[in-house]
């Protein structure tokens, strides 16, 4: 079974203005955009309809049958929140966590309302770690 949702060639910028909703959450994408790739060396691309991501591995579930291709780090700004995506949450990384700052944790992503809520060096850490994570743990394409 493969993940549905998929590289593709849709314009990041063109998502960002149709459909972030106010002026300080697309301010907030692009920054993270410049941020991310900044830190990662990865350009951002679009995953699905509303995923940016930046790098990519191949993912299979000692699981079950699902594989794919996923981003290492990811972004989506959703109405309520902007979704952190390929953070590790592991227990080793609770230390980090409890620096970040202002944000809420789902069970694979951590939610910020901005930007400004969390400290940018302690994400570029975590960042840092997390793919360092992922790409021992999968064969990381780079």
């Amino acid at each position: 079974m493969a993940i549905k949702t998929v590289l593709t060639d849709a314009d990041v910028s063109l998502f960002i203005e149709n459909m972030v909703n106010t002026e300080e959450k697309r301010g907030d994408c692009y920054r993270l955009i410049e941020f991310i790739s900044a830190q990662t060396g990865f350009e951002a691309r679009m995953w699905g309809s509303s995923i940016i991501g930046f790098g990519t591995y191949h993912y299979k579930s000692e699981r079950s049958k699902q594989e794919g291709d996923w981003p290492l780090i990811s972004f989506s700004p959703r109405k309520a929140a902007i979704s952190l995506y390929g953070l590790s949450l592991a227990e080793a990384q609770a230390p980090l966590l409890a620096k970040l700052g202002k944000y809420k944790q789902g069970k694979g992503c951590v939610y910020i309302k901005k930007l400004s809520d969390i400290d940018l060096h302690i994400f570029a850490e975590l960042m840092q770690k997390s793919i360092a994570i992922t790409s021992e743990r999968f064969s990381s394409e780079q």
